[in-house]
């Protein structure tokens, strides 16, 4: 633990001058009081603000959500998303239906399809397993490759693909056909895994796993979104952990685009329905203190929906961007918190003093580099001005 002359005061003023946040400092942090908050706040804004440069804006993506499938082989406690084989809501789309959703999101604007899935259903669920095979598939994993290189050809939608843990040969089954791809590590406690806790009886969720899955992916030349979910029953070293672990596979590998802070909301058709859910206030000492760990240049993020009355407040806080935003389809992970409208958004950020730009699935810093596929330069060229966002 922090000593006793190494206050949260001291702390932000060492940050400020360019030292490293330690898992004990940034738990003192979260930790700090209501006259140290302010001061928090003003760190990580200074910090975020470093990382901007002259550029005074905040990032969104204009996406489609395609829920491939929501069959899952995890069930964890607070998720409603994932059905069982047995529930009539249960569901695998269909090209067709992919290629729908696709076209409207095309329409619509649209830059980015995020495909949203469950992990590996098939060795679970024989029905799955079925499934694929009448679509001429032997794994959840090809057709997802399948369906990201359809979108594209079709709609020319750059994928960006959420699927859980993936082997290095699934990660090269996708490679060619993502323009990024995402897991949320939640949180690296194995603790959570226990029976009772919220990742009991979900494989894909050992934290190591999920590491090394982005690992992986760097070794490919995939760029990684990641992010930690706050409040399923952490502690408050557990999260900061989570968030310097992120910090270290970054600077390891060189492959996370972005940090998504995303906070807890309870849903009445699952086990932690009754669990307390984060306060913004929470949420906001939680994003300073990311900021401060993982400095000026990652991006961080906060969905908006999920807290439609104080997202603003995030600003403060030291995001610079607001992720995926549809104005096509919800958000099936949180069915019930619908998005924002996207100048609701542009107007609470100049409000803030920023100004709102769309970026692609893709950060501008790795457009060129090995983690740009080729297939796509002609589509992102078309789409972006010399900052590397989509043009004004």
């Amino acid at each position: 633990m922090p000593s006793l002359i190494d206050t949260p005061t001291r702390i932000l003023a060492r940050v400020l001058e360019g030292g490293r946040l330690s898992i004990e400092d940034g738990v003192a942090l979260m930790g700090c009081g209501r006259a140290e908050f302010p001061a928090l706040l003003h760190a990580a804004s200074v910090v975020r603000d470093r990382g901007m440069g002259d550029a005074r804006w905040v990032t969104y993506s204009r996406k489609v959500f395609i829920p491939l499938t929501n069959l899952c082989r995890d069930v964890c406690g607070y998720c409603t998303f994932a059905r069982s084989e047995k529930d009539p809501l249960a569901h695998t789309m269909t090209p067709e239906q992919v290629l729908a959703v696709a076209r409207a999101g095309q329409a619509a604007g649209c830059k980015e399809a995020l495909f949203s899935l469950g992990e590996r259903p098939e060795e679970r669920y024989p029905s799955v397993r079925e499934a694929l095979r009448r679509l001429g598939y032997s794994s959840t994993t090809e057709y997802l490759a399948a369906m990201c290189d359809l979108v594209f050809r079709e709609t020319g939608l750059l994928p960006h693909s959420n699927c859980g843990i993936l082997t290095r040969d699934e990660l090269e089954i996708l490679r060619p056909h993502n323009a990024s791809m995402g897991l949320m590590l939640e949180n690296v406690s194995e603790r959570l895994l226990e029976r009772g806790q919220a990742h009991w009886a979900c494989p894909g969720k050992a934290p190591e796993l999920r590491l090394q899955t982005i690992r992986d992916a760097a070794d490919l030349g995939v760029a990684f979104t990641s992010g930690i979910l706050i409040g399923i029953g952490e502690t408050l070293e557990e999260r900061v952990a989570s968030l310097a672990a992120i910090r270290a596979l970054s600077e390891e590998t060189g492959a996370v685009q972005e940090v998504i802070i995303q906070n807890f909301r309870a849903k009445m058709d699952t086990k932690m329905r009754a669990h307390g859910e984060p306060s913004a206030l929470d949420m906001a000492r939680t994003i300073a203190v990311a900021r401060l760990m993982l400095g000026p240049e990652m991006s961080v993020q906060a969905p908006p929906n999920l807290t439609p009355d104080a997202y603003g407040f995030y600003l403060l806080a030291g995001i610079n961007d607001w992720g995926g935003i549809s104005p096509v389809t919800r958000d099936h992970i949180n069915p019930e918190a619908a998005w924002p409208e996207v100048r609701e958004v542009s107007d609470i950020t100049v409000e803030a003093g920023f100004a709102l730009r769309e970026r692609l699935a893709l950060y501008p810093r790795y457009l060129g580099t090995r983690f740009m596929r080729e297939r796509f330069a002609g589509a992102i060229a078309a789409w972006t001005d010399e900052s590397g966002l989509v043009r004004c």
